[in-house]
């Protein structure tokens, strides 16, 4: 190892990785190489909802605490090895616009990636190409509602979507709120998809108008849940299962069984955000919560 450089070797690619001692998230006391190692052990389950998409990365050079920037186009120094895919700037209007996005199929890319201090990784709901093969609403509460009241909200949206077919899969944001990630079938574009999830969210804060709003206003959410259908526009991404997010411990987004959420829904269970350490843990027991969203599910009524 020379100097802060460690090279290294991972299914057949070349790496040096760097720095590993360095603090990421201070008030824990977890470093760089722990991060590195919470993505290598975390791979199996995460790839596959990584691969065929472009992903937007948030990068904390000097861990949680420090400056941050999201990256969409591909880094410089980019090994030869990573997989890029031009692509149209999300949202654009100029089709002349493209950005070489990294695309995380493999564990060296992974591990490239948390090398750069890339905590937090963020796809879209559809592989590179095609039309979107998740519906995902986010549930994100106004203080002084928190996990318990998005919990709540979780299972009335679970079982409104079930109403047409649609299988829904929690997780928790990693932050302070949740999300709902539905299979579907990949046929219908983005805005079909966006428009069915904000039929559907106006319609549950109609019903529950005092803790539900489906309004973008800021002023119209404290103490409220926003369900924030707009996650499925063409320009949106998610954080993807199993990240890392920037907060003061390592906590990640964590897929949870129904049973958890209702639990938490009824005040039976804490609402609780899951570290680094216990998510994989929950692989352990639970294996990958979010393996259905790998299979398509049905088209949008």
């Amino acid at each position: 190892m020379a100097g802060n450089r460690l090279p290294v070797t991972i299914d057949g690619r070349d790496l040096e990785l760097s720095n590993l001692d360095k603090v990421m998230y201070p008030a824990a006391g977890f470093t760089k190489g722990e991060v590195i190692d919470y993505y290598t052990r975390i791979a199996p389950v995460m790839l596959p909802h990584l691969a065929e998409r472009a992903v937007t990365r948030i990068r904390y050079p000097n861990g949680v605490d420090g400056m941050h920037f999201f990256e969409k186009n591909k880094p410089g120094g980019t090994p030869g090895w990573v997989r890029l895919e031009t692509l149209p700037v999300p949202g654009s209007t100029k089709s002349r616009e493209t950005i070489d996005f990294v695309v995380v199929d493999d564990l060296p890319t992974l591990v490239w990636l948390a090398n750069l201090a890339a905590l937090e990784l963020h796809t879209p709901q559809w592989r590179i190409g095609e039309h979107p093969d998740l519906l995902v609403v986010d549930l994100d509460p106004g203080a002084p509602a928190g996990l318990r009241e998005c919990s709540a909200v979780a299972v009335l949206m679970r079982d409104r979507l079930a109403e047409d077919g649609v299988a829904a899969y929690p997780k928790t944001s990693g932050k302070k709120g949740m999300q709902l990630c539905c299979p579907i079938s990949g046929t219908q574009d983005s805005e079909t998809v966006s428009l069915y999830a904000k039929r559907v969210a106006d319609e549950l804060a109609s019903m529950v108008p005092g803790s539900i709003t489906a309004k973008m206003a800021k002023a119209v959410r404290p103490g409220k849940i926003f369900i924030d259908w707009s996650q499925n526009n063409g320009a949106k991404t998610t954080v993807t299962p199993y990240s890392l997010r920037a907060q003061a411990t390592p906590t990640a987004s964590t897929p949870l069984t129904w049973d958890e959420v209702e639990a938490v829904a009824t005040g039976a269970e804490e609402p609780h955000h899951y570290t680094a350490a216990e998510v994989l843990d929950r692989i352990e027991a639970h294996g990958d919560l979010m393996e259905p969203l790998l299979t398509p599910g049905p088209a949008l009524p």
